[in-house]
C-alpha cells in the first residue's frame, strides 16, 4: 500500500513537472526579440567620424524587417543618409558621408524589426553618442625640391603619345632613356618636349642636375614616410575603402586595405584645409570617374599616400599629391591637376597633367 501511494505520489509530481516545463517553454516562445548591444554604445563619446554604427540582437531577425524604415540615425530632427545590412543577428547603418565633428547622432531601431516568428521588438532601441572633434588643423606635407616637379619617378616615365603635361619631369637614379615616348630634344644639364610645358631631368645630364635630382628623390621619400607616419586618423576604414559618392571633409583618413573611386568623389574644405590619405593598398579610380573640388579646396594640400599602385580609369580626372611606393598609371585620356611622385614608375597614355 505504501509502495502504490509512493508511486501516485511520483507520477502526480511528474506530471506537474512536465506542465511547468511546457508553461516555460510557451513563455519563452513569446518572448520579444532584444537588442543585446550597440557599437558605439549609448552616449559613447569621441566616436570616429568614419564609424559604421551596428546592432546585436538577442535572436536572429527577420532580414525583410532590418531596412532604413526601421534601422535611421539622425542628427537633432535631420535624418542621416546611409545603408542598412544585416547578417547573421547583427545589423549595420553606414553613412552615406562623414559624420559631422563634435555632434550628437541619435540611432534608433524601431518595433517594425521582427523575428523569424514575426514577433516585433517589445519598444523601439533608442541611442546616443557623440562624435570626435575636428583636429586642430593638419600641417601640409613638405615635400621639399619634389616639389619642383608635375611628375618625378625613380625608375622610368614612359608616354604614349600624345600627352600634354605643365611642369618639369625628373627621373633619377635612372638615365635619360628611360624616359620614353617624348620625343625629347637634348640641351645642357635638360631636355624639352613638344608634350612638356617646362623642362626634363634625368640623372646622367649635366651637372648639377645630377644632385638636384638625387635631393629631390630623398625629399620624395620624406615626404612619403611624414604622410604615412600621420597618427590619430580623423576617418578609419571609411566606406571600408570604396569611396564612390562620397564627400570628403578635412582630415586624416586611414586605411588597410585598397581604396576604389567606382564613381565621382567630392573633396569639400576651404583653401587652406588640407587632406591626407593613407592607404596601405592600392588606389584604382574607374574610368570616367571625377574627382571635384569645392569650397575653394586646392589640389597642392591634398596628399595621397599609396603604398601599391595608382591606377587612373580613361578619361578620369583626380586631384591631388600622389607619392606612391609603387607606380602611378594614367590609363587613356585621363586628366590630372596635381604632382606624380612615384618611387618606381610614372605610365602615361594621352594625358593632361597640370601642376597645381
Amino acid at each position: 500500500m505504501k509502495l502504490k501511494n509512493l508511486l501516485s505520489t511520483l507520477a502526480i509530481a511528474a506530471v506537474v513537472l512536465m506542465l511547468g516545463c511546457s508553461k516555460d517553454d510557451d513563455s519563452d516562445l513569446n518572448l520579444a526579440p532584444t537588442v543585446n548591444s550597440s557599437e558605439p554604445a549609448n552616449n559613447a563619446v569621441d566616436v570616429l567620424r568614419s564609424k559604421i554604427i551596428t546592432a546585436e540582437f538577442s535572436e536572429e531577425m527577420n532580414p525583410l524587417t532590418i531596412n532604413t524604415e526601421t534601422f535611421t540615425l539622425t542628427q537633432g530632427t535631420n535624418a542621416v543618409s546611409g545603408v542598412v545590412d544585416y547578417s547573421g543577428t547583427t545589423a549595420t547603418f553606414t553613412p552615406t558621408n562623414s559624420l559631422a565633428a563634435a555632434t550628437i547622432y541619435t540611432a534608433t531601431l524601431t518595433t517594425g524589426a521582427e523575428n523569424l516568428a514575426g514577433k516585433t521588438l517589445a519598444a523601439d532601441k533608442v541611442w546616443s553618442f557623440t562624435t570626435v572633434a575636428a583636429s586642430a588643423g593638419l600641417a601640409v606635407v613638405d615635400l621639399g625640391a619634389a616639389g619642383n616637379y608635375a611628375i618625378l619617378a625613380k625608375t622610368a616615365i614612359n608616354s604614349n603619345p600624345t600627352s600634354n603635361i605643365t611642369g618639369d619631369l625628373g627621373l633619377s637614379p635612372a638615365a635619360t632613356s628611360y624616359i620614353t615616348g617624348l620625343s625629347l630634344t637634348d640641351l645642357t644639364g635638360y631636355a624639352t618636349s613638344a608634350q612638356v610645358t617646362g623642362q626634363i631631368f634625368a640623372s646622367d645630364m649635366a651637372s648639377p642636375t645630377p644632385i638636384n635630382l638625387t635631393t629631390s628623390v630623398e625629399n620624395m621619400t620624406t615626404a612619403y614616410n611624414d604622410a604615412a607616419g600621420r597618427p590619430t586618423p580623423d576617418f578609419l576604414e571609411l566606406g571600408t575603402g570604396n569611396l564612390g559618392g562620397k564627400t570628403l571633409v578635412p582630415g586624416l583618413y586611414k586605411w588597410t586595405n585598397t581604396v576604389t573611386l567606382p564613381t565621382d568623389v567630392t573633396i569639400s574644405g576651404g583653401a587652406n584645409d588640407v587632406w591626407i590619405f593613407q592607404i596601405s593598398g592600392d588606389l584604382n579610380m574607374s574610368a570616367a570617374v571625377n574627382v571635384t573640388l569645392e569650397g575653394g579646396a586646392q589640389a597642392k594640400n591634398i596628399f595621397w599616400q599609396v603604398a601599391g599602385e595608382a591606377t587612373f580609369g580613361a578619361t578620369s580626372h583626380f586631384e591631388g599629391i600622389i607619392l606612391s611606393m609603387t607606380g602611378i598609371t594614367f590609363q587613356t585620356g585621363a586628366s590630372f591637376n596635381g604632382r606624380a611622385l612615384a618611387q618606381t614608375s610614372v605610365i602615361l597614355d594621352g594625358n593632361t597633367v597640370v601642376e597645381p
